[in-house]
């Protein structure tokens, strides 16, 4: 039964500092029995200042830091970063590195909504990922994706026991409950875990950002297939580490007919 750490934090406008952020939430996650530990979108560098300058491919110094870190610990390391794009924009990007992986997943449902445009800086990825830990299989997803439920049941059909999302939530009216009715609908949608990891809210930190950026809310959260909650964070930053037993997925498409009946 593999057992997944969630890291809600804050992420800083320098990415050296948020590699600290990443190694202290590795150790603590490790030393709780995670074989893989989930970091939020955007881990990187926040949203809300130039991404370009900082941007880095995948085979650059941030990333293969994090792999290192991923390395020392023996785990698996799921976390937001920005990769240049070629056309003057930038990909947001998942980095997956440790236990033999060490590749990307670009986000392709950009966050062109609540009067935020990420396509404009940001250009889309076409393929979903996934990779497998210790016999399960997972699939990974940031943030916007979670509103689109063919992305969750294309996930399912490709293996995926359980779903990684690293979320950078945007604040707003409305938005938290949004977010819970939206994790556990692509739970029961799938069949898979979903397991959310946000950025923490700044507020709680007193930490100020740019007030127009999706800086986070914090409410990190983790449904089986069935819709149940298996943990819920507040809106500050906290490490918590959750076992996912993929039999339950099998159980939940069972019961629900959600994929077979499509």
């Amino acid at each position: 039964m593999p057992r997944i750490g969630l890291c809600q934090l804050t992420s800083s406008d320098d990415p050296e500092v948020n590699l600290g952020l990443i190694r202290e939430g590795v150790a603590a996650a490790a030393a709780g029995g995670a074989r893989i530990v989930v970091f939020p979108e955007a881990t990187m560098a926040r949203f809300g200042s130039p991404l370009g300058p900082i941007a880095q491919p995948l085979d650059g110094p941030w990333a293969s830091s994090v792999g290192e870190i991923a390395k020392e610990h023996e785990v698996l390391v799921v976390a937001g970063m920005f990769t240049p794009s070629g056309d003057g924009r930038v990909r947001n990007t998942l980095l997956i590195t440790g236990l033999g992986e060490h590749r990307g997943y670009d986000k392709i449902h950009l966050y062109d909504a609540f009067g935020f445009r990420e396509s404009d800086t940001v250009a889309p990825g076409s393929e979903a990922v996934t990779f497998e830990v210790d016999g399960t299989r997972f699939g990974v997803a940031t943030c916007y994706d979670v509103r689109f439920p063919e992305l969750f049941r294309e996930l399912a059909d490709a293996g995926a026991a359980a779903v990684l999302m690293p979320t950078s939530w945007g604040a707003g009216e409305g938005k938290l409950e949004q977010w819970e009715v939206l994790v556990r609908a692509r739970a029961l949608d799938s069949g898979c875990w979903v397991l959310g990891c946000g950025q923490a809210d700044p507020a709680a930190s007193a930490i100020d950002v740019n007030p127009k950026a999706p800086t986070g809310i914090g409410h990190s959260l983790a449904s089986d297939g069935f819709g149940r909650v298996h943990a819920r964070l507040g809106a500050g930053p906290e490490t918590v580490v959750v076992d996912v037993d993929p039999t339950v997925s099998d159980h939940a498409r069972i019961a629900t007919g959600a994929l077979a009946n499509r």
